[in-house]
């Protein structure tokens, strides 16, 4: 079938990072990918700063879906990876972002739990750091993770704030908690992996005496979410 063959390569695509630690998590979840399906011809690439680029990989490929490795639908899913498949002419398919997905939730609430919060802690606050972006479009749909992270919890509340960018920062959403009844604080990290700005925040977090969670990371429900990604696209054009 013409479907399948052009969509045969699933291309896992990152922005890139100076910090190695970014790059060989990519990695990680595209061997993941493979084991939970063998017969895909899964791919890891990058925007830049780390190898191999997508543009090289594209170079390679005879059909596919590119899913980008990010968890906002900002610059670089919408400007960065669109302009990438059009200079290469492959036959590839741009698939969705990864989001703020139910199952990367329940390992954001995993990563607290290892940390040691307990969803009985009525005197927590827990401060959820991403990245910012200067989509406000973005930003308030990462916002929404916040409110999502406490339901089901006695935690004092919740509240998002941006390592870069946009407001509250991390001290604004650490202020707004405790003036809520918060006694104790947690950082959320919602970042898919550790770089050079979840050094900045744990610095921060470090100095402020605040435990800090580790980023969502290598998970098979991280591998499960990209490859829901390239179902729902492939499902759409085999449909079509």
């Amino acid at each position: 079938m013409r479907v399948a063959r052009l969509l045969s390569t699933l291309v896992l695509t990152a922005h890139g990072s100076a910090d190695p630690r970014s790059a060989a998590v990519t990695h990680a979840v595209a061997g993941r990918i493979r084991r939970l399906r063998p017969w895909l011809d899964v791919r890891a690439a990058f925007l830049e700063r780390s190898e191999p680029n997508l543009r090289d990989v594209l170079a390679g490929v005879d059909g596919g879906v590119v899913v980008p490795f990010l968890l906002a639908d900002a610059f670089h899913a919408r400007i960065d990876i669109p302009s990438m498949i059009e200079d290469s002419g492959a036959a590839v398919e741009q698939a969705r972002v990864l989001g703020e997905d139910p199952a990367l939730l329940w390992v954001l609430r995993q990563r607290l739990a290892e940390a040691g919060a307990s969803p009985e802690d009525d005197a927590l606050g827990v401060i959820v750091v991403a990245v910012g972006s200067s989509s406000d479009i973005a930003n308030a749909r990462t916002a929404t993770v916040a409110r999502e992270l406490i339901a089901g919890t006695r935690w004092a509340g919740t509240e998002v704030a941006f390592a870069t960018g946009p407001h509250p920062s991390i001290t604004e959403a650490a202020e707004s908690l405790r003036a809520g009844g918060a006694e104790r604080l947690v950082i959320a990290p919602w970042f898919l992996a550790h770089g050079l700005i979840t050094d900045r925040v744990a610095a921060f977090a470090a100095a402020q005496g605040i435990p800090m969670a580790e980023p969502l990371g290598s998970h098979n429900l991280v591998a499960a979410t990209v490859l829901d990604r390239y179902d729902a696209l492939r499902r759409a054009r085999v449909a079509a």
